[in-house]
Protein backbone atom coordinates (compact mmCIF):
# COMPACT_ATOMS: atom_id res chain seq x y z
CA UNK A 1 0.00 0.00 0.00
CA UNK A 2 1.13 3.46 -0.90
CA UNK A 3 2.30 5.73 2.02
CA UNK A 4 0.31 8.68 2.82
CA UNK A 5 2.19 11.83 1.69
CA UNK A 6 2.22 14.50 4.35
CA UNK A 7 2.67 18.24 4.83
CA UNK A 8 3.15 19.77 8.18
CA UNK A 9 2.92 23.18 8.42
CA UNK A 10 4.16 24.67 11.77
CA UNK A 11 6.96 21.48 12.39
CA UNK A 12 8.39 23.34 15.15
CA UNK A 13 5.09 24.10 17.11
CA UNK A 14 4.34 21.46 20.12
CA UNK A 15 1.57 19.96 17.79
CA UNK A 16 4.39 19.56 14.96
CA UNK A 17 6.96 17.99 16.62
CA UNK A 18 4.30 15.62 18.39
CA UNK A 19 3.50 14.85 14.60
CA UNK A 20 7.15 13.98 13.58
CA UNK A 21 6.73 11.39 16.56
CA UNK A 22 3.98 9.85 15.04
CA UNK A 23 5.87 9.56 12.27
CA UNK A 24 8.48 8.22 13.11
CA UNK A 25 6.61 5.50 14.67
CA UNK A 26 4.96 4.94 11.59
CA UNK A 27 7.54 5.61 8.78
CA UNK A 28 6.00 2.34 6.50
CA UNK A 29 2.62 4.04 6.77
CA UNK A 30 3.61 8.21 6.10
CA UNK A 31 5.94 10.03 4.48
CA UNK A 32 6.88 13.23 4.73
CA UNK A 33 7.51 15.20 1.83
CA UNK A 34 7.10 18.54 3.01
CA UNK A 35 7.88 20.88 5.79
CA UNK A 36 6.93 24.75 7.38
CA UNK A 37 7.62 27.09 10.10
CA UNK A 38 7.90 30.41 11.55
CA UNK A 39 11.96 31.09 12.26
CA UNK A 40 13.55 27.74 13.94
CA UNK A 41 15.84 27.51 11.17
CA UNK A 42 18.56 24.56 12.89
CA UNK A 43 15.38 22.96 14.19
CA UNK A 44 13.66 22.90 10.90
CA UNK A 45 16.69 21.85 8.58
CA UNK A 46 17.77 18.88 11.27
CA UNK A 47 13.98 17.52 10.53
CA UNK A 48 14.56 17.92 6.86
CA UNK A 49 17.66 16.30 6.75
CA UNK A 50 16.13 13.14 9.36
CA UNK A 51 12.92 12.65 7.02
CA UNK A 52 14.26 13.45 3.68
CA UNK A 53 11.94 16.26 2.90
CA UNK A 54 12.41 17.73 -0.48
CA UNK A 55 10.65 21.44 0.38
CA UNK A 56 11.14 23.90 3.06
CA UNK A 57 9.54 26.83 3.89
CA UNK A 58 9.68 29.88 6.61
CA UNK A 59 6.95 31.96 7.15
CA UNK A 60 9.74 34.69 8.66
CA UNK A 61 11.65 35.85 5.58
CA UNK A 62 14.02 37.58 7.87
CA UNK A 63 15.96 34.06 8.42
CA UNK A 64 16.76 34.13 4.67
CA UNK A 65 20.19 33.22 4.39
CA UNK A 66 20.75 31.57 7.89
CA UNK A 67 24.38 29.43 7.54
CA UNK A 68 22.10 26.85 8.62
CA UNK A 69 20.55 26.26 5.75
CA UNK A 70 23.88 25.40 4.14
CA UNK A 71 23.11 21.74 5.75
CA UNK A 72 20.61 20.93 3.06
CA UNK A 73 21.14 18.70 0.43
CA UNK A 74 21.19 20.82 -3.10
CA UNK A 75 18.06 19.08 -4.24
CA UNK A 76 16.08 20.95 -1.19
CA UNK A 77 13.85 23.54 -2.06
CA UNK A 78 13.63 26.20 0.15
CA UNK A 79 11.20 29.17 0.12
CA UNK A 80 10.36 32.48 2.17
CA UNK A 81 7.19 34.29 2.91
CA UNK A 82 3.58 33.68 4.13
CA UNK A 83 3.09 32.60 0.32
CA UNK A 84 5.63 30.48 0.33
CA UNK A 85 3.67 27.78 3.22
CA UNK A 86 0.78 28.43 1.70
CA UNK A 87 2.35 26.58 -1.66
CA UNK A 88 3.91 23.66 -0.10
CA UNK A 89 -0.41 22.67 0.24
CA UNK A 90 -0.05 23.07 -3.59
CA UNK A 91 2.47 20.31 -4.05
CA UNK A 92 1.63 17.50 -6.99
CA UNK A 93 3.00 14.78 -4.40
CA UNK A 94 0.35 15.71 -1.77
CA UNK A 95 -2.35 13.72 -0.02
CA UNK A 96 -2.98 15.54 3.98
CA UNK A 97 -2.10 18.75 4.90
CA UNK A 98 -1.28 19.37 8.82
CA UNK A 99 -2.37 22.28 9.27
CA UNK A 100 -0.46 22.99 13.25
CA UNK A 101 0.11 26.55 12.24
CA UNK A 102 -0.28 29.30 15.10
CA UNK A 103 -2.69 31.92 15.08
CA UNK A 104 -5.05 33.52 12.23
CA UNK A 105 -2.03 33.07 10.12
CA UNK A 106 -3.00 29.14 9.40
CA UNK A 107 -6.12 30.64 7.61
CA UNK A 108 -4.90 30.99 4.17
CA UNK A 109 -3.73 27.69 4.34
CA UNK A 110 -6.79 25.92 5.34
CA UNK A 111 -8.87 27.58 2.24
CA UNK A 112 -5.92 26.45 0.10
CA UNK A 113 -5.51 22.83 1.07
CA UNK A 114 -9.32 21.99 0.65
CA UNK A 115 -9.30 24.16 -2.52
CA UNK A 116 -6.87 22.36 -4.11
CA UNK A 117 -8.47 18.82 -2.97
CA UNK A 118 -6.24 17.61 -0.36
CA UNK A 119 -7.04 16.41 2.99
CA UNK A 120 -6.86 18.59 5.94
CA UNK A 121 -5.67 17.83 9.00
CA UNK A 122 -6.48 20.73 11.52
CA UNK A 123 -5.04 21.96 14.28
CA UNK A 124 -5.35 25.55 13.62
CA UNK A 125 -8.54 26.58 15.28
CA UNK A 126 -8.39 29.99 14.05
CA UNK A 127 -9.17 28.77 10.33
CA UNK A 128 -12.30 28.43 11.59
CA UNK A 129 -13.26 30.79 14.02
CA UNK A 130 -12.13 33.18 11.51
CA UNK A 131 -13.15 31.85 8.56
CA UNK A 132 -15.42 28.97 8.80
CA UNK A 133 -18.08 30.34 6.75
CA UNK A 134 -15.63 30.13 4.27
CA UNK A 135 -13.68 27.45 4.66
CA UNK A 136 -16.78 25.03 5.37
CA UNK A 137 -18.13 24.80 2.38
CA UNK A 138 -14.95 23.57 1.28
CA UNK A 139 -14.87 20.46 3.45
CA UNK A 140 -16.22 17.00 3.77
CA UNK A 141 -16.12 14.53 6.80
CA UNK A 142 -13.67 12.73 4.87
CA UNK A 143 -11.80 15.90 3.47
CA UNK A 144 -11.63 17.97 7.20
CA UNK A 145 -10.20 16.07 10.34
CA UNK A 146 -10.07 17.74 13.42
CA UNK A 147 -6.58 17.42 15.64
CA UNK A 148 -7.40 19.14 18.39
CA UNK A 149 -8.43 16.27 21.22
CA UNK A 150 -11.52 17.90 21.61
CA UNK A 151 -13.24 17.94 18.16
CA UNK A 152 -11.24 14.78 17.34
CA UNK A 153 -13.31 13.33 20.42
CA UNK A 154 -16.33 14.20 19.17
CA UNK A 155 -15.63 13.43 15.60
CA UNK A 156 -15.28 9.91 17.20
CA UNK A 157 -18.53 10.11 18.93
CA UNK A 158 -20.66 11.02 15.67
CA UNK A 159 -18.90 8.14 14.27
CA UNK A 160 -21.82 5.48 13.26
CA UNK A 161 -24.62 7.71 14.37
CA UNK A 162 -27.08 9.86 12.66
CA UNK A 163 -25.75 13.83 13.76
CA UNK A 164 -29.72 14.90 13.30
CA UNK A 165 -30.18 12.84 16.00
CA UNK A 166 -27.84 14.65 18.36
CA UNK A 167 -29.17 16.81 21.02
CA UNK A 168 -25.82 18.59 22.05
CA UNK A 169 -22.19 18.66 22.28
CA UNK A 170 -20.45 18.38 25.87
CA UNK A 171 -16.93 20.04 25.33
CA UNK A 172 -14.68 19.37 28.07
CA UNK A 173 -11.80 21.40 29.87
CA UNK A 174 -9.37 20.87 32.47
CA UNK A 175 -10.21 24.48 33.76
CA UNK A 176 -6.09 25.49 33.14
CA UNK A 177 -3.98 26.69 35.94
CA UNK A 178 -6.26 29.09 37.62
CA UNK A 179 -9.38 26.87 38.06
CA UNK A 180 -11.12 27.63 41.35
CA UNK A 181 -9.83 31.05 41.81
CA UNK A 182 -11.12 34.85 42.14
CA UNK A 183 -10.26 36.89 39.06
CA UNK A 184 -8.59 39.21 41.91
CA UNK A 185 -6.56 36.02 42.70
CA UNK A 186 -5.54 35.48 39.15
CA UNK A 187 -5.11 39.12 38.62
CA UNK A 188 -1.83 38.54 40.47
CA UNK A 189 -0.19 36.32 38.30
CA UNK A 190 2.34 36.21 35.97
CA UNK A 191 3.02 34.89 32.67
CA UNK A 192 5.31 32.25 33.98
CA UNK A 193 2.75 30.99 36.52
CA UNK A 194 -0.29 30.95 33.26
CA UNK A 195 1.93 28.84 31.58
CA UNK A 196 2.93 26.07 33.67
CA UNK A 197 -0.46 23.96 32.70
CA UNK A 198 -1.51 21.19 34.96
CA UNK A 199 -2.40 18.60 31.74
CA UNK A 200 -1.37 19.28 28.70
CA UNK A 201 2.27 20.12 26.82
CA UNK A 202 1.37 22.94 24.69
CA UNK A 203 3.12 26.46 23.20
CA UNK A 204 2.84 29.57 24.98
CA UNK A 205 -0.27 31.21 23.14
CA UNK A 206 -2.60 28.40 23.69
CA UNK A 207 -1.35 27.68 27.03
CA UNK A 208 -2.40 31.54 27.99
CA UNK A 209 -5.26 31.15 26.03
CA UNK A 210 -6.41 28.12 28.13
CA UNK A 211 -5.49 29.65 31.05
CA UNK A 212 -8.32 32.57 30.82
CA UNK A 213 -10.54 29.73 29.18
CA UNK A 214 -10.51 31.92 25.38
CA UNK A 215 -9.19 28.67 24.24
CA UNK A 216 -11.94 26.42 25.20
CA UNK A 217 -14.63 29.57 23.55
CA UNK A 218 -12.09 29.49 20.58
CA UNK A 219 -13.26 25.73 20.39
CA UNK A 220 -16.81 26.31 20.93
CA UNK A 221 -16.64 28.49 17.51
CA UNK A 222 -14.80 25.60 15.47
CA UNK A 223 -17.17 22.97 16.91
CA UNK A 224 -20.25 25.15 15.72
CA UNK A 225 -18.53 25.31 12.18
CA UNK A 226 -17.37 21.69 12.09
CA UNK A 227 -20.36 19.80 13.20
CA UNK A 228 -23.08 22.60 12.10
CA UNK A 229 -24.18 22.12 15.80
CA UNK A 230 -25.87 25.89 17.54
CA UNK A 231 -23.46 28.04 20.17
CA UNK A 232 -25.63 27.50 22.70
CA UNK A 233 -26.02 23.49 22.11
CA UNK A 234 -22.44 23.39 22.61
CA UNK A 235 -21.92 23.40 26.96
CA UNK A 236 -18.36 23.90 28.24
CA UNK A 237 -17.62 21.56 31.30
CA UNK A 238 -14.86 21.82 33.17
CA UNK A 239 -13.42 18.36 33.84
CA UNK A 240 -10.16 19.04 35.34
CA UNK A 241 -8.70 14.94 34.89
CA UNK A 242 -9.01 15.54 31.31
CA UNK A 243 -9.94 11.64 30.65
CA UNK A 244 -13.16 12.53 29.30
CA UNK A 245 -12.08 14.40 25.86
CA UNK A 246 -15.37 15.72 24.91
CA UNK A 247 -18.91 13.76 24.59
CA UNK A 248 -22.39 13.96 22.50
CA UNK A 249 -25.89 13.25 23.83
CA UNK A 250 -28.37 11.99 21.38
CA UNK A 251 -32.21 12.40 21.46
CA UNK A 252 -32.99 8.93 23.22
CA UNK A 253 -30.94 9.98 26.71
CA UNK A 254 -27.82 8.30 25.36
CA UNK A 255 -24.10 10.15 25.75
CA UNK A 256 -21.51 8.86 23.69
CA UNK A 257 -18.06 10.19 25.33
CA UNK A 258 -14.23 9.41 24.14
CA UNK A 259 -12.01 8.96 26.77
CA UNK A 260 -7.98 7.85 26.88
CA UNK A 261 -5.38 9.30 28.41
CA UNK A 262 -3.93 13.35 27.88
CA UNK A 263 -1.84 12.91 24.90
CA UNK A 264 -1.95 15.01 21.94
CA UNK A 265 -0.59 11.74 19.44
CA UNK A 266 -3.67 10.36 19.62
CA UNK A 267 -5.73 12.45 17.75
CA UNK A 268 -2.89 13.53 15.52
CA UNK A 269 -2.36 9.92 15.02
CA UNK A 270 -5.93 9.21 14.25
CA UNK A 271 -6.54 12.47 11.59
CA UNK A 272 -3.63 10.80 9.75
CA UNK A 273 -4.64 7.14 9.97
CA UNK A 274 -8.44 7.39 10.00
CA UNK A 275 -10.61 5.66 9.15
CA UNK A 276 -7.56 2.57 10.45
CA UNK A 277 -6.38 2.75 13.80
CA UNK A 278 -2.71 2.13 14.52
CA UNK A 279 -0.65 1.21 17.01
CA UNK A 280 -0.21 4.66 19.26
CA UNK A 281 3.77 5.71 21.39
CA UNK A 282 0.77 7.07 24.36
CA UNK A 283 0.42 5.47 27.57
CA UNK A 284 -2.56 3.28 28.01
CA UNK A 285 -5.07 4.59 30.27
CA UNK A 286 -5.80 2.13 33.84
CA UNK A 287 -9.21 2.94 35.09
CA UNK A 288 -8.32 1.19 38.23
CA UNK A 289 -6.29 4.01 39.24
CA UNK A 290 -8.97 6.64 38.29
CA UNK A 291 -11.21 7.02 41.54
CA UNK A 292 -13.21 10.12 40.46
CA UNK A 293 -14.26 11.84 37.48
CA UNK A 294 -15.61 15.48 38.07
CA UNK A 295 -17.37 17.76 35.70
CA UNK A 296 -18.06 21.40 36.96
CA UNK A 297 -19.61 24.63 35.72
CA UNK A 298 -17.47 27.46 34.01
CA UNK A 299 -16.65 30.09 36.18
CA UNK A 300 -17.84 32.70 33.46
CA UNK A 301 -17.66 35.96 35.48
CA UNK A 302 -13.81 35.23 36.03
CA UNK A 303 -13.15 33.94 32.86
CA UNK A 304 -14.68 36.33 31.01
CA UNK A 305 -13.12 35.37 27.73
CA UNK A 306 -15.37 32.18 27.32
CA UNK A 307 -18.31 34.45 27.62
CA UNK A 308 -16.55 37.36 25.28
CA UNK A 309 -15.97 34.21 22.62
CA UNK A 310 -19.42 32.69 22.81
CA UNK A 311 -20.97 36.36 22.25
CA UNK A 312 -19.02 36.50 19.00
CA UNK A 313 -19.87 33.11 18.17
CA UNK A 314 -23.77 33.54 17.82
CA UNK A 315 -22.78 36.92 16.31
CA UNK A 316 -21.36 36.04 13.46
CA UNK A 317 -20.09 37.34 10.91
CA UNK A 318 -16.70 38.95 11.41
CA UNK A 319 -16.63 39.72 15.05
CA UNK A 320 -15.14 35.90 15.58
CA UNK A 321 -12.45 37.59 13.83
CA UNK A 322 -12.14 40.98 15.47
CA UNK A 323 -12.24 39.01 18.91
CA UNK A 324 -9.37 36.71 17.55
CA UNK A 325 -7.08 39.61 16.72
CA UNK A 326 -7.77 41.45 19.66
CA UNK A 327 -6.88 38.44 21.80
CA UNK A 328 -3.89 37.48 20.01
CA UNK A 329 -2.31 40.99 20.41
CA UNK A 330 -3.93 40.79 24.21
CA UNK A 331 -1.82 37.45 25.16
CA UNK A 332 1.43 38.76 23.11
CA UNK A 333 1.29 41.87 25.51
CA UNK A 334 0.90 40.26 28.40
CA UNK A 335 3.53 37.36 27.80
CA UNK A 336 5.87 40.91 27.23
CA UNK A 337 4.54 41.89 30.83
CA UNK A 338 2.77 44.73 29.27
CA UNK A 339 -0.83 44.11 30.38
CA UNK A 340 -2.17 41.73 33.45
CA UNK A 341 -3.63 38.67 32.37
CA UNK A 342 -7.17 40.01 33.39
CA UNK A 343 -6.84 43.04 31.01
CA UNK A 344 -6.69 40.83 28.17
CA UNK A 345 -10.19 40.31 27.86
CA UNK A 346 -10.80 43.97 28.74
CA UNK A 347 -8.95 44.59 25.48
CA UNK A 348 -11.29 42.18 23.74
CA UNK A 349 -14.79 43.26 24.61
CA UNK A 350 -13.43 46.98 23.96
CA UNK A 351 -12.23 46.13 20.72
CA UNK A 352 -15.15 43.75 20.05
CA UNK A 353 -17.83 46.62 21.06
CA UNK A 354 -15.84 49.42 18.73
CA UNK A 355 -16.14 47.28 15.38
CA UNK A 356 -19.49 46.79 13.28
CA UNK A 357 -20.48 42.73 12.29
CA UNK A 358 -20.19 42.84 9.02
CA UNK A 359 -21.32 39.18 7.08
CA UNK A 360 -18.30 37.45 5.81
CA UNK A 361 -17.53 37.91 2.00
CA UNK A 362 -13.91 36.78 1.29
CA UNK A 363 -10.58 36.25 2.89
CA UNK A 364 -9.44 39.76 1.94
CA UNK A 365 -11.84 41.05 3.72
CA UNK A 366 -11.06 39.01 6.56
CA UNK A 367 -7.90 39.61 6.57
CA UNK A 368 -8.47 43.32 6.60
CA UNK A 369 -11.03 43.68 9.22
CA UNK A 370 -7.87 41.47 11.07
CA UNK A 371 -5.29 44.09 10.70
CA UNK A 372 -7.92 46.91 12.03
CA UNK A 373 -8.79 44.81 14.90
CA UNK A 374 -5.09 44.45 16.04
CA UNK A 375 -3.96 47.88 15.40
CA UNK A 376 -6.79 49.03 17.20
CA UNK A 377 -6.03 46.48 20.47
CA UNK A 378 -2.14 47.73 20.03
CA UNK A 379 -3.24 51.09 20.69
CA UNK A 380 -5.39 50.29 23.45
CA UNK A 381 -2.17 48.23 25.03
CA UNK A 382 -0.12 51.45 24.39
CA UNK A 383 -2.18 53.46 26.34
CA UNK A 384 -2.01 51.00 29.06
CA UNK A 385 -5.50 52.36 29.86
CA UNK A 386 -8.30 50.35 29.45
CA UNK A 387 -11.94 51.58 30.54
Amino acid sequence: MAKTRLVLLGATGSIGTQTLDVVRMHADEIELVALACGHRVEDAVRYAREFGCKHLAFGDDSVRGATALNALDADVQVDFGPSAVEALTQLEDVDVVLNALSGEAGMRASYATLKAGRVLALANKESLVVGGELIMPLATHETMLPVDSEHSAIYQCYLGENPTQARRIWLTCSGGPFRGKTRDDIARFTAREALAHPTWNMGPKITIDSATLMNKGLEVIEAHHLFDVGIDDICVVVHPQSCVHSMVEYVDGSVKAHLGVADMRIPIQFALSYPDRWESPAEQVDFTKMHALEFLDPDFETFRCLALALEAGRAKGTLPCVMNAANEIAVAAFLQDRCRIVDIDRIVEQTMNAFDVEDVESIEQLEEVDRRARRFARELVAKGVLQ
